[in-house]
Parts: structure tokens; C-alpha cells; sequence
């Protein structure tokens, strides 16, 4: 099997008219880059060196990173811990699994929200909830809001304006108590999501204004009903060389 790394340019049209592959159920034009980097683990099953949050609400039970709220104990807003490196293009792959009637997510190229304390942080999230069309869906946290909901191919313009132009994979129901698999592959302003092994949404991001390409990458506890949230098996890879 051939080993590549996917790239989009930053210049993308809105609609490819030309596909050198066509790729989970999108049409995307790929280079294949022999210099990039193999995924590495950024969990290490045991304890969460590389990571920094607050610790009376995230452990490592069962070989996962766990965060935990409870009903004596609720969270005032969201809160997340944060991975001692910053994202620009990259892939993410990892297994989580959500318990309590509440949702959780990953952030990316994401920022600290100064001032605000108890690690918050706002931008780009994939997002895990127990509505189907909110699974794997594009939020921008303390931004934008919903950007792409689950099953969407969106391309936001330079005014902020979201055109939903195709559908991505059917949406489906997951059961979230299992343990089930989230993926993010973001190249310039191309966002790709999946949830077991499905395309979510698919994104191409020209707002000038709000898009990032670098920050910060997070796992996120709600505010709101007790929930824990657990992720395994955490993997990264840098595209951008």
C-alpha cells in the first residue's frame, strides 16, 4: 500500500471540476508527499504527561483520558484540556467514547480566550453529540457556531456566508456509549471530518476573517448534565511539510 499524505490547496475553488482521486465520497484533488511525517501517539495510555488542564476533572481510567462533571460538581462553561503543541495541517485520529446526556468534541487550530481562565479556548471543533445530525459536525467554539452539520460539503465565502453545495456520508445514529472512532484531516482551508470511518462534513473554509490555520488542539468536557467522556488510542500527524 502506497503511504501519502493528504494536501488541498489553499486556493481551491469553490467546486473541483478536475479530481485526481476521488476519496471518501468527496472530490479532492491529492499530492503525494513522501517526506511526511508517520503518526505518532500523543497519549501514552498512562497518565497526561503532554497535556494540561484541570486535573480534578480529567484522569486516565481504563487506559483513556477521561473527563468527568457530576451532578454534585457541575461546570459553570465548557472546559477543555489542551495539548502541550500547537496543529496547523495535520491528521487526527483517536477512539472515544460518550457517557450522560450531554456532548463533548475535539478542538483544532483552536486559541486561548484570554482572560477567561480555567482553560478555555475557542475555534474549529469536531464535534461529539448524541443528536445524529450534530455528530462529527464543524462548531466554532466562542466564534461561529455551527459551521457544517453532519452529512453537509460546505464552502463558506469571504463574508461569512455558509452554501451548503453536496452531501458528504448519509447520517446515521451511532450508539456513543460504545467505543467509536473520530478522525480530522485539515490541509489550508480544507476541514475534513469523520466518525468511523465516514465523511461527517467537508469543508472549505475562505473567510478571511474567522478561519484559522494554527492553534491549539483540545478535548472538550460540556457544561450542562453530568457526562463523562473518554478517548483512546489518540494519533497525530503533521502534512504541513
Amino acid at each position: 500500500m502506497v503511504k501519502f499524505a493528504l494536501k488541498w490547496s489553499a486556493k481551491q475553488t469553490v467546486i473541483n471540476t478536475l479530481c485526481a482521486f476521488v476519496v471518501i465520497g468527496t472530490c479532492a484533488v491529492f499530492v503525494i508527499d513522501s517526506d511526511a511525517q508517520e503518526f505518532r501517539s500523543i497519549f501514552n495510555g498512562k497518565d497526561l504527561s503532554g497535556w494540561k488542564g484541570d486535573m480534578t476533572r480529567w484522569s486516565v481510567k481504563d487506559g483513556a483520558i477521561t473527563g468527568t462533571t457530576t451532578k454534585e460538581r457541575p461546570l459553570p462553561h465548557n472546559q477543555f484540556l489542551i495539548l502541550n503543541d500547537s496543529v496547523s495541517d495535520f491528521e487526527f485520529k483517536a477512539e472515544f467514547r460518550l457517557i450522560g446526556d450531554n456532548n463533548s468534541g475535539v478542538q483544532y487550530r483552536s486559541q486561548v480566550i484570554e482572560g477567561a481562565g480555567d482553560f478555555r479556548v475557542k475555534g474549529y471543533q469536531a464535534d461529539i453529540h448524541a443528536k445524529p445530525s450534530y455528530t462529527g459536525m464543524l462548531y466554532d467554539e466562542g466564534g461561529r457556531g455551527i459551521v457544517a452539520q453532519r452529512g453537509q460539503r460546505v464552502v463558506v465565502n469571504d463574508q461569512g456566508e455558509k452554501n451548503v453545495i453536496a452531501e458528504t456520508d448519509p447520517v446515521v445514529k451511532e450508539d456513543l456509549t460504545a467505543w467509536n472512532t473520530i478522525e480530522i484531516r485539515a490541509v489550508g482551508d480544507r476541514l475534513i471530518h469523520l466518525i468511523n470511518g465516514k465523511v461527517t462534513v467537508d469543508i472549505t473554509d475562505l473567510d478571511t476573517k474567522n478561519r484559522e490555520f494554527k492553534g491549539l488542539l483540545a478535548l472538550q468536557i460540556h457544561a450542562g448534565g453530568p457526562m463523562v467522556i473518554q478517548f483512546r488510542k489518540l494519533k497525530l500527524r503533521d502534512t504541513s511539510k
